[in-house]
């Protein structure tokens, strides 16, 4: 199938420049924004932007094949969507739209525990091909229901969410007093009428609520409360033992999101953990860590066959892909991006964001003469 996007924006930037104007400033901090300073969230892509490829313009070339496989599914490209809370308070129904691009174009569709569509809705729009990142419950019956529900849906892949000890410092999330729905202040009041389109796609679409966690949120509750309750509820704080349960639990392939150290890679391979994605939350946990690419470089050189390694935090482009590619990892996941097209395009931002990638990335490995995904470690520039 043929996807063409929309001229009128041609890369994420642009994208990110329309979403901007059509959603409240509230909804976009959130989506926008990292912790504290804020460092960690541009060194994230800056920093990637340093790795260089090298062409080979005289080699004999067969064109291009982005096929990748992933846990036993030939993807036809290597990057998927990452996990994004609250999608649906960034643009209505946006889960679904996001689902639905990623099942057209077959790559993978990663719901959050605390996205604003259901495990089961998401599982019936990809023909339960979407994989399901768990925030790890407090109390192990959730944890339990929550897997059970995941493997119901059949989910071919779990990711545990492994670097939510805290939550991170966003000034200006406390700023807006952001919740779920969004808390009426004046300032927040003014925002939403002055984007009308998001204000009436909100109202035909309900307010945003934490689909997958619906059965287990006491009725009633106020703002407040709701906070009170998630904060229980939820124990990001992962160890061995933890995650030695839920690999006793999941019969289908389990990932570790959010690792950026040795000690934690060999631990995961102990425990039985299929892939790692190395991460930082796109910058939005820890804004004295280290870039991804950096945490990347680190790990690929002894682990590169021993466990699937992927990549998530600062790829904002095609360009930006083959680069984490070439630097090691298996296959790559962007969060931000694909917000950013169904914010500035709705229903359409999807397959116009992946159908960019997609471009991009194949003008790449065409300008360098690389034939396979696989083969964009040759064309990496070694310093």
């Amino acid at each position: 199938m043929k996807f063409e996007f929309n001229p009128d924006y041609p890369s994420i930037d642009d994208l990110r420049t329309k979403a901007k104007g059509r959603i409240p400033k509230f909804a976009f901090d959130y989506l926008d924004g990292g912790c504290n300073e804020e460092v960690n969230l541009y060194k994230n892509t800056a920093e990637l932007r340093e790795v260089e490829l090298m062409p080979e313009y005289l080699k004999k070339y067969g064109g291009v094949d982005m096929k990748t496989e992933l846990f036993g599914h030939v993807y036809d490209a290597p990057f998927g969507i990452s996990p994004i809370g609250l999608q649906g308070l960034i643009w209505p129904n946006s889960p679904e739209i996001l689902a639905k691009a990623a099942f057209e174009h077959n790559i993978p569709f990663t719901l959050s525990t605390v996205s604003t569509s259901s495990i089961e809705r998401i599982s019936e729009i990809t023909e339960g091909r979407a994989w399901f990142q768990l925030y790890h419950p407090a109390e192990d019956s959730l944890r339990d229901q929550l897997v059970k529900r995941a493997e119901a849906a059949q989910c071919p892949v779990l990711v545990i969410l492994s670097d939510v000890p805290s939550f991170g410092y966003r000034s200006k999330e406390i700023k807006n007093g952001l919740a779920m729905p969004p808390r009426m202040t004046l300032n927040n009041m003014l925002q939403i009428m002055g984007k009308p389109d998001w204000a009436l796609k909100t109202l035909v679409h309900g307010q945003p609520s934490f689909k997958t966690l619906k059965p287990y949120i006491p009725k009633g509750m106020n703002m407040h409360h709701l906070g009170l309750f998630m904060n229980k509820t939820f124990d990001g704080r992962l160890n061995e033992e933890k995650i030695a349960a839920i690999r006793d639990l999941w019969k289908g392939k389990l990932v570790l999101k959010g690792i950026v150290n040795e000690a934690d890679v060999d631990k995961a391979i102990k425990l039985g953990v299929d892939g790692i994605i190395v991460s930082n939350h796109g910058g939005r946990q820890l804004d004295a860590g280290q870039s991804s690419i950096h945490s990347l470089a680190r790990i690929t050189k002894d682990y590169q066959d021993k466990i699937k390694i992927m990549l998530d935090s600062g790829l904002r482009s095609g360009p930006d892909i083959a680069r984490a590619l070439a630097s090691g990892a298996q296959f790559t996941f962007l969060g931000r991006s694909f917000m950013y097209g169904v914010a500035a395009l709705g229903k359409d931002g999807g397959n116009h964001t992946i159908a960019i990638l997609k471009t991009q990335l194949q003008q790449v490995m065409q300008q360098i003469c690389c034939e396979r995904v696989e083969d964009l470690p040759h064309h990496l520039v070694t310093k």
